[in-house]
Parts: C-alpha cells; structure tokens; sequence
C-alpha cells in the first residue's frame, strides 16, 4: 500500500516528505458515496533515523456524517473537502477548545453539497476555498466508533481513539523536528487503483 500510494503522489506531482520522522499525512476517500461509515482511511507514513519507511494505516471518515449532509452548518451547503494537496494546511492545536488535534491554519478547497439529503454529492457542489475548520480529529474517546453521525461536518475523523492518539505522539515528535506546520493530502481510491494497474 505505501508503495501504491507513493507511486499516486509521485504522478499527481505532490510533495513526500523525507527528512527523518516528517509526516505525511494522506487520506485516502473510498470509492463509495454512501455516507455515515468510516469506510475511508488516514495513511501516515515517514523515514526513520536509519532511512527506513514506517506506514501506519488507520480507519477513518473524509466525508462529513449523515446529520450534517440534512442540516448543514453554512446556508451554502455542507463542506466536504476536495481531493488535493494542502501545504502547511494544519498545527497543531484544540479541537472546538477540547483537546489537541490537528486544526486547519490555511486555506483549503471544499465542495459545498447543499441538497440536503443523505447522499454525498461530490461532483455538483458548489466549489469553494477558505477557512472552515476542517480539522483532523477523533470520533468517541472510547474504543471504535462505527458511524460518523455528528462527529463530521467535513473534518476527518478517525474511527478508533488509540489510533488516533499514536497519530498524535507521532505529530507532537515532527513538530518538535520541524515546527508547527503540517501539510494533509487526499486521494480518491481509485487513484490508486488506476496507479496500480499500471504496474
């Protein structure tokens, strides 16, 4: 898999991270538009001190839940973020004032699915970049949670609480390395699917 996906960035002409214990961070969006299950993954890969690679793959959201899809937070329509590359797009920070994670800094662009329905409409939204706390947090503090409910207006959401704190001991260790600044990248799955049959 971490092949697959490097291969995808490598000809999507992405940046990779390299430096020792630098993260990349890439969420990869299942080929699927049915919403409320965390059936999508945050993929986090870096160099060790000798050069080696580590690959964590943790189960996850990038779509926001059912209940927000029907009651949108903005009168544009519900934010789900749109495939990219997002340089320095996130620190380290408090989640809504309630615990560290990963909080957006800069501008990045979401598709607005302003329908209302329960459907997740990624290809006729309304396009649109800007500031709006699509940050990268957990769902329950207790175990797996199994459905996304309210736990995304867009943000994205791992599924299991451990996961989620090794993911952050792995932030809090690059940013002691190379500051506050964290760069997030999102694929569609049959990117890598496409990536794949060419090998």
């Amino acid at each position: 898999m971490l092949e697959m996906i490097q291969a995808t960035l490598n000809q999507k002409r992405f940046t990779s991270f390299s430096r020792p214990f630098e993260l990349n961070i890439v969420g990869i969006r299942a080929d699927s538009v049915t919403p409320n299950s965390f059936d999508d993954s945050l993929n986090v890969y870096y160099k060790t001190s000798d050069g080696k690679w580590q690959f964590h793959r943790f189960a996850a959201t990038t779509d926001p839940g059912t209940y927000w899809l029907k009651n949108p937070l903005s009168p544009q329509g519900t934010a789900i973020l749109k495939h990219g590359q997002y340089i320095g797009s996130h620190r380290i920070g408090l989640h809504r004032g309630k615990y560290l994670a990963l909080v957006q800094q800069r501008p990045i662009t979401v598709m607005r699915d302003y329908d209302r329905n329960a459907n997740l409409d990624f290809m006729n939204g309304r396009e649109q970049t800007g500031i709006y706390g699509i940050n990268i947090h957990h769902a329950s503090v207790n175990g797996t949670t199994k459905t996304v409910d309210k736990y995304s207006a867009g943000c994205q959401v791992f599924a299991n609480i451990n996961d989620f704190n090794l993911f952050m001991q792995l932030a809090e260790r690059h940013k002691g390395l190379y500051g506050n600044n964290f760069s997030y990248t999102l694929i569609d799955e049959r990117a890598l699917v496409r990536e794949s049959k060419k090998n």
